[in-house]
């Protein structure tokens, strides 16, 4: 009777029911944590960078509970709140920006560059007789104010998905085993394979998070000393800014200097323009290929050329986020390609 019944449940169509469950029920998951997955991929790539500094800490606080509460505590100490004051400074440079816009000299600079260029003058003028001033003001108001609730719930989910990231950094502290453990149980993969895999990524984040965003505060500090010489205003803003964009590499620096440089040149400063062009191109930007074999080459096995479009086509698929998720899937195809290869060679060896 009992030999019967495990007859019938391996049947193919037994099989096949219990996939299409299993598929349908992780795609219904998927779409369920699809809202934090930007929470879950923080939290990841915060316990991976922090692995190190975790294990010194846990060697010295023997409680999984207790170590894994304090390192979330230091994680918030040096990441979240220098965060906060970052952006709020962000704010408050923008903010005085705008106010540099509206002040009277400014706007007679923009006015004496558009009259000592007749052309420019006549299409701006010919822009402005196009333009329905009450249908653009009533456009105007309707977009602020549905800019204004988007902006309110991104806040809040923000805040949210912020809350869920440290929560689950708190489990990835305290039962990273656990973690790894069930990770390994769900790779169909030898033991071997999986651990060349699993390294390959965690190489991969330390490469792209640590190392780029090391480099990265390195040409911003650089472009922000250039932007204090020269009396650019809003440093810290434009700083910020370079380093953020620097996270790209190859250009990634230069999309913020080269406009600067530009706005220097447009407002007469020819010659604060032409250093901060020979700063910008010999020192920023070039500081990026010396220090990203010492800080990135030994860790990633691909061409800086893949590395590149990797994260451009990560950030137009994942946002942000694709700074790392993009080198990641790509090194995950990668190591799945050569673990195929080497069983091939298995296979067709004598």
């Amino acid at each position: 009777m009992q030999e019967g019944r495990k007859v019938l449940e391996d049947t193919p169509w037994r099989q096949i029911t219990l996939f299409l469950l299993t598929l349908a029920v992780l795609i219904l998951c998927a779409f369920i944590l699809q809202p934090f997955f930007s929470a879950i991929v923080g939290a990841i790539v915060l316990a991976v960078v922090t692995e190190i500094p975790h294990n010194h800490l846990s060697k010295h606080i023997r409680n999984r509970t207790t170590c894994a509460t304090v390192a979330v505590f230091l994680v918030i100490l040096a990441v979240i709140v220098p965060g906060f004051f970052l952006a709020q400074e962000l704010g408050e440079q923008a903010l005085s920006a705008i106010v540099s816009l509206r002040n009277p000299n400014t706007q007679n600079l923009v006015t004496d560059y558009i009259g000592n260029h007749p052309a420019l003058a006549n299409r701006i003028e010919a822009f402005s007789a196009s333009i329905d001033v009450n249908n653009a003001a009533r456009s105007t108001a309707a977009y602020v104010g549905s800019k204004a609730a988007m902006i309110l719930g991104n806040s809040v989910h923000f805040i949210t998905e912020v809350v869920v990231m440290l929560f689950l950094l708190f489990f990835l502290f305290r039962d990273r085993a656990l973690a790894l453990a069930a990770l390994r149980s769900i790779i169909p993969l030898r033991d071997d394979e999986t651990t060349e895999l699993l390294d390959r990524i965690d190489d991969t984040i330390y490469a792209t998070f640590l190392g780029r965003l090391a480099i990265a505060l390195v040409q911003g500090v650089l472009a922000g000393l250039a932007f204090w010489v020269l009396g650019v205003p809003g440093i810290i803003l434009w700083a910020i800014t370079l380093t953020a964009f620097a996270m790209i590499p190859a250009f990634g620096a230069f999309l913020v200097w080269g406009p600067i440089a530009i706005y220097l040149g447009l407002n007469g400063h020819w010659g604060k323009a032409a250093l901060l062009a020979i700063w910008g191109g010999l020192i920023v930007s070039t500081i990026d290929n010396i220090l990203y074999p010492i800080l990135i080459g030994s860790h990633l096995r691909a061409h800086t050329a893949v590395i590149l479009i990797t994260i451009l086509g990560g950030i137009a698929v994942f946002g942000p986020l694709g700074i790392i998720l993009g080198p990641v899937i790509f090194t995950i195809g990668s190591t799945l390609l050569d673990i195929w290869h080497a069983r091939t060679t298995q296979i067709l060896s004598p």
